[in-house]
């Protein structure tokens, strides 16, 4: 049984480079082919290993997934704001660190929410009623508090979220199969792209630099991370994107370098609360934990037992992957000519976002697109735009 449940670990790790580094397949697709070919599956191996083959996939696709959001410009859900700070590392020959920062946060998120799974267990069994009708008017005042701190024009940046907020509200009710990739596309991929193809922009060589970020510093950005993710990990429709605007929108300014760790964080943080959030409250909170939750009828503690175990053993696996990926992303970037690559993942979202969701997808792609270019152009913080996640919740929550 150990044997093959370290294999399936291993697949798992396989499928989540690939669901990682690769635009618009995610590991809630690949979740559903999965349950769908279970019954087939389940003649040669048990459900649980297929679980864990899951949970390995999800883990490691935390990690991964910074590749392409940080060098391509290219965001998963839950790394949309990495771009930004990624971006600017990425500009000053500092990609590699750029990913080095999220792996750290990352591989830190799996090892505190280890250790702490024995308190956050009763935990999320108590305070899950206690905050959940507080919810929308949380997201409002960071909303607000966000809108309020932007020194350019609070005005425009109001307009600018409940723009993206309208379209996402739009987007989430077309019954799309993907609606979070056009969507997520447009406003923080294809939008930065064409920024840098119009401005010509020239990817200097990556260097191989190392963290500068203090020990103490890490640590305070793990702190705000854990904490805000732990209580909006718990609500559907919230995830890494608006606990890091929790964890943050306190802060007057913050370091790239510090933002891109705790976004890392979060992204990681998030998964495995959807693990301790389907034990505790029988709630499944992410796409591949729903798909977890049918192909075991009964969840255990000895099952999340060894989910945490999987996780632990693929976080390390994964922080191995993402290095070594990381540098060869480097050594890349500066043999290829980044207008044309540019071009190049701009084409191959549109063709992505065509297979996957149709002529619909393609509408959402460049009306978002046209809404992602307004804080470009403006010159406003394109954080704003996660109104188009923050606004659909709160209306949810309240209506």
């Amino acid at each position: 049984m150990f044997i093959e449940i370290f294999l399936a670990i291993l697949v798992g790790c396989l499928l989540g480079i690939i669901t990682g580094i690769t635009p618009g397949i995610h590991i809630n697709l690949v979740s559903v082919i999965i349950l769908s070919l279970s019954p087939f599956l389940s003649q040669h191996v048990s459900v649980l290993t297929l679980a864990v083959v899951i949970i390995a996939m999800s883990i490691t696709h935390t990690f991964l997934d910074a590749l392409p959001s940080i060098f391509l410009g290219a965001p998963d859900s839950g790394l949309e704001l990495s771009v930004l700070p990624g971006h600017k590392l990425l500009l000053e020959g500092r990609g590699y660190e750029a990913v080095v920062l999220t792996a750290i946060g990352s591989l830190f998120a799996v090892i505190m929410m280890v250790a702490f799974a024995p308190i956050g267990l009763p935990f999320i069994k108590w305070v899950y009623p206690l905050i959940q009708r507080f919810i929308p008017y949380v997201l409002i005042f960071f909303s607000l508090l966000l809108i309020y701190r932007e020194k350019k024009s609070r005005t425009l940046a109001l307009i600018i979220f409940l723009l993206a907020g309208v379209l996402g509200l739009i987007t989430l009710n077309l019954q799309l199969k993907e609606p979070l990739f056009p969507l997520l596309s447009g406003l923080f991929g294809i939008s930065i792209l064409l920024t840098s193809v119009f401005q010509k922009t020239k990817i200097p060589k990556q260097k191989f630099t190392e963290v500068t970020l203090s020990g103490k510093e890490i640590s305070k950005a793990m702190g705000s991370g854990f904490f805000a993710s732990f209580l909006l990990g718990l609500f559907p429709g919230l995830g890494a994107s608006q606990a890091a605007i929790v964890a943050t929108s306190g802060q007057k300014e913050i370091k790239p370098e510090k933002f891109l760790v705790i976004v890392g964080g979060i992204n990681t943080f998030v998964m495995i609360v959807s693990f301790l959030a389907l034990y505790s409250i029988d709630k499944a909170r992410s796409g591949s934990v729903v798909v977890i939750s049918k192909l075991l009828e009964n969840f255990t503690l000895n099952h999340l037992a060894l989910f945490l175990a999987a996780s632990l053993i693929s976080a390390g696996i994964a922080t191995y992957l993402t290095l070594k990926f990381a540098k060869l992303f480097s050594k890349l970037m500066s043999k290829v000519n980044y207008n044309k690559l540019c071009l190049f993942i701009i084409l191959l979202i549109i063709v992505l976002v065509a297979i996957l969701t149709g002529w619909i997808g393609l509408f959402v792609l460049i009306v978002s697109t046209s809404i992602g270019l307004i804080p470009n152009l403006a010159g406003i913080g394109k954080n704003h735009l996660m109104g188009c996640l923050i606004l659909p919740v709160i209306l949810f929550f309240l209506l």
